[in-house]
């Protein structure tokens, strides 16, 4: 009877054991810690902490050159009892949804259009961009002197096709001063919507319409049921950021009618302006920047409900 030899044991090498730094660098929640720490300085650098002093300075009543004391809610209560503050607040509000529906309805149009088959359709890209690209105050100035009362290029085309004798008045009154803004406005806002969704377009499967269009279904069937339900989370970020971008704008209307006439075109972020440098009152200006939040905070939860719309007709469930 012949035994058998079990084989030689394989020879391993035994793992070093690790220092107390290697073991501290290997560890994941300090790595996360250190990559997300510059980012979070320079949050705290140049968002919370001109967000916080603001705030303080609300409830305070500093002025230029002269530090202020804690004043409460005196800020706020002088501000509620001011027409010139509420005019901006109607103003903000309406300059805000009248320029996001007109920026939406031209956008989307134009990035339908876009989307299709047509010629040199890289260099009309690129063309639509220019409006977004030009710098806010070579906007403004261009508008301001469209706009002018005795040098309007309108004004002067107008009454060479004797359609006017005199020149037209864009910015001397009140209404036709805030519709004149919102039309600047959306002329410069247009790109940044169409371009934005066609790139949402574009990801929209072909093979969705041709199974629409061999059911028999209309334009207007294909848009309602496959093109607006896909855009919906690509269509409710853009729409946050612009009613964002709109209702803290401030560079085209303050170069262009800088508030006027009497106060008629005041944003609350002119309006913050103006009376926190200019006139010197940085706590009332830093209140009226504060009565801005609220409405920023509405435009964020309404892009994130309407995400969530989107995610529960897919079949997910809330996070």
């Amino acid at each position: 009877m012949t035994q058998t030899q079990d084989p030689p044991l394989a020879w391993t090498r035994r793992r070093r054991e690790l220092n107390w730094l290697e073991r501290m660098l290997d560890w994941k929640p300090l790595l996360v810690v250190a990559c997300m720490l510059p980012a979070v300085g320079l949050l705290m650098v140049f968002l919370t902490y001109p967000l916080g002093l603001g705030i303080w300075l609300a409830f305070t009543d500093t002025q230029i050159g002269r530090k202020g004391v804690w004043v409460g809610l005196e800020n706020f209560e002088y501000m509620l009892e001011d027409p010139i503050f509420w005019n901006a607040v109607f103003y903000s509000v309406f300059y805000t949804g009248v320029a996001t529906i007109g920026k939406f309805g031209l956008g989307l149009w134009l990035a339908l259009l876009l989307n299709n088959h047509l010629p040199f359709k890289s260099l009309l890209r690129a063309i639509i961009l220019l409006p977004w690209i030009v710098p806010t105050v070579l906007t403004a100035i261009a508008f301001w002197w469209i706009y002018n009362p005795q040098f309007s290029i309108i004004s002067y085309v107008l009454i060479e096709l004797g359609w006017r004798d005199t020149n037209v008045d864009f910015i001397n009154t009140a209404w036709s001063a805030r519709w004149s803004l919102i039309a600047a406005n959306v002329w410069r806002g247009i790109p940044f919507v169409a371009i934005s969704l066609l790139a949402g377009l574009q990801t929209i499967s072909p093979s969705l319409y041709e199974a629409a269009m061999l059911d028999g279904s209309t334009p207007w069937q294909r848009f309602r049921y496959i093109t607006f339900p896909m855009l919906l989370p690509i269509l409710a970020i853009v729409m946050t950021f612009s009613i964002i971008f709109t209702f803290t704008d401030f560079q085209l209307v303050y170069a262009i009618t800088r508030g006027g006439p009497v106060n008629s075109t005041h944003l609350l972020a002119t309006l913050a302006f103006q009376r926190g440098i200019p006139g010197g009152q940085l706590g009332e200006g830093a209140a009226i920047a504060v009565s801005m939040i609220p409405f920023l905070v509405f435009a964020t939860l309404f892009s994130y409900f309407a995400l969530a719309r989107r995610k529960w007709q897919q079949g997910e469930g809330d996070d």
